[in-house]
């Protein structure tokens, strides 16, 4: 199978390279050139995106994975107007789902199939695979089931197909939105052990041991084990933490439905608070968002 992948930072590059270490044929482009000299790709990349569409010799599916919001729907309205009826775009950001409604009804005008992809895995995707989350038409996601096959975890094969436009990145936006009450919790529970000074406590150790048998395990907990372990104060970090926009979403949606989540709602305001105080906790959460997804912070 032909596929382009379009926007090669962190995620996108590792999925491009995953499928050409599949057999794939993958032809790659971001806007960013530079990416391409600092980088180990070993698929073929572009220059634009004329020259990748002019690339296929059959069906074109392009896997989009740039920022969300207006980088990823002018992306998808230039691709749009460079495919033909019946070609395939597979949207793998973090866009908003109503966008991605937006976007499905852009193609359908033009006869183009439109799937929204929730991808969560960040930096370790390429050697653990994706968790996937998959909306749209069916069939031309059972016609892909290949391409999901070889992204996906061994455990989840193919990924999860989720339902009509939009429903692949609602269903990730609320993993991102659980995310990040979760990661708020561990980081608070972390400085208060930092707090406690009449104990000494070692937090590398003290991670470590709840790695296992501990009804918190988890791969959060292995991901901070390992920086505490080379960095007991995370003197490298910023206490400063930035939000990316589903927990915002999150949010907005629990609104509508008069569905109250104030542990998630208390993370995003501790994320803006974090702007302004330099705290260990804001440490923490900085150290898991570099460790799963490279985030400067």
């Amino acid at each position: 199978m032909e596929i382009g992948v379009v926007g090669l930072g962190k995620m996108g590059g590792q999925i491009a390279e995953k499928l050409y270490q599949e057999k794939f044929k993958v032809f790659g482009y971001d806007q960013n050139s530079n990416l391409y000299k600092d980088s180990s790709f070993t698929f073929e990349t572009v220059n634009d995106l004329d020259t990748l569409a002019s690339k296929f010799t059959g069906r074109k599916v392009i896997w989009v994975m740039v920022p969300s919001g207006n980088p990823t729907n002018q992306t998808i309205i230039d691709l749009s107007e460079r495919l033909n009826p019946g070609d395939v775009i597979i949207d793998g950001g973090n866009s908003y789902y109503k966008d991605s409604i937006e976007n499905s009804i852009i193609c359908q005008k033009k006869e183009i199939e439109f799937l929204d992809c929730g991808t969560s895995g960040g930096v370790w995707g390429l050697e653990n695979g994706f968790c996937l989350t998959i909306g749209g038409n069916k069939k031309i996601y059972n016609e892909l089931l290949d391409l999901f096959d070889c992204l996906s975890t061994e455990e989840s094969k193919g990924g999860l197909y989720v339902g009509d436009s939009g429903s692949g990145h609602f269903v990730k936006m609320i993993h991102n939105g659980i995310e990040y009450g979760m990661m708020q919790s561990i980081a608070e529970g972390f400085a208060i052990l930092k707090n406690k000074k009449k104990y000494s406590l070692n937090l590398s150790e003290i991670s470590s041991n709840w790695r296992s048998g501990s009804v918190i395990q988890s791969w959060l907990i292995d991901l901070i084990s390992e920086e505490l372990k080379n960095d007991k104060d995370l003197s490298g970090y910023s206490s400063k933490v930035s939000d990316s926009g589903e927990g915002r979403w999150t949010i907005k949606e629990s609104i509508d439905l008069s569905v109250p989540i104030p542990s998630i709602y208390a993370s995003i305001s501790e994320r803006f608070n974090s702007k302004l105080e330099d705290s260990f906790s804001g440490k923490i959460l900085s150290a898991m968002r570099r460790a799963f997804g490279g985030h400067k912070n």
